[in-house]
């Protein structure tokens, strides 16, 4: 059995196999990574542990590398995905002989994660990324163009000035409260205004008396 002597030797397997492991949750590598990454894995805990402990361990390490997946696939808040590399540190630090090959092993883990950010530059990325990166962007455009649209519609609308504009301040119209601006004009709080204009969520007003 491969046995590890020295206590370095943990951040150089327990790296590889965060780094293979995590690299085939980024990129299409089509099962080769996660083989890779699972021999390394396995050759750490069975080096280090019996048979019983073994399976504890490597459980708690593939459930952290599941809530990374389903933190990307599901959540994309992060919230899980640190729970996984949580569970991943405890895993292998728990299952070293002594403080400084645990720290080692963590260090892999750190080491094997942030290098496999490395395969997104050689690799094609998984359509999981691509999906979650379009489905936030095409979320923040429908809900900026929702609120431009909504914005737009104030055109024409009369009002009160909730504060004194000087120039800028806050007005009501219809019952809800903007910010808006004046033509460099100070009105006090409660004068009728009309609104002129508006440039995205950007209000202009004038006093209602003016021509309106």
């Amino acid at each position: 059995m491969f046995s590890m002597e020295t206590e370095w030797i943990s951040l150089l397997v327990v790296g590889f196999a965060t780094l293979f492991l995590i690299g085939e949750i980024l990129v299409n590598a089509k099962g080769i990574f996660s083989l890779l990454g699972l021999g390394f894995i396995t050759v750490y805990f069975s080096s280090l542990l019996d048979t019983g402990m073994f399976f504890i361990m490597i459980i708690i390490y593939f459930v952290g590398i599941l809530l990374i997946v389903i933190d990307g696939k599901i959540m994309n808040d992060g919230t899980l995905a640190v729970i996984g590399a949580a569970l991943m540190i405890i895993s292998v630090g728990f299952a070293s002989p002594n403080w400084l090959a645990g720290a080692y092993a963590v260090l892999g883990v750190f080491v094997g994660g942030l290098s496999s950010l490395l395969f997104l530059k050689v690799f094609k990325k998984r359509k999981m990324w691509t999906k979650i990166t379009l489905f936030d962007q095409l979320t923040e455009e429908a809900g900026y163009s929702s609120i431009n649209s909504s914005y737009k519609s104030l055109k024409g609308k009369k009002g009160v000035t909730v504060t004194d504009m000087r120039p800028i301040g806050t007005i009501k119209v219809e019952d809800k409260e903007y910010s808006a601006i004046t033509q460099g004009k100070w009105l006090e709080r409660d004068t009728e205004i009309i609104i002129e204009s508006v440039d995205g969520t950007r209000i202009l007003v004038k006093e209602l008396d003016q021509g309106a």
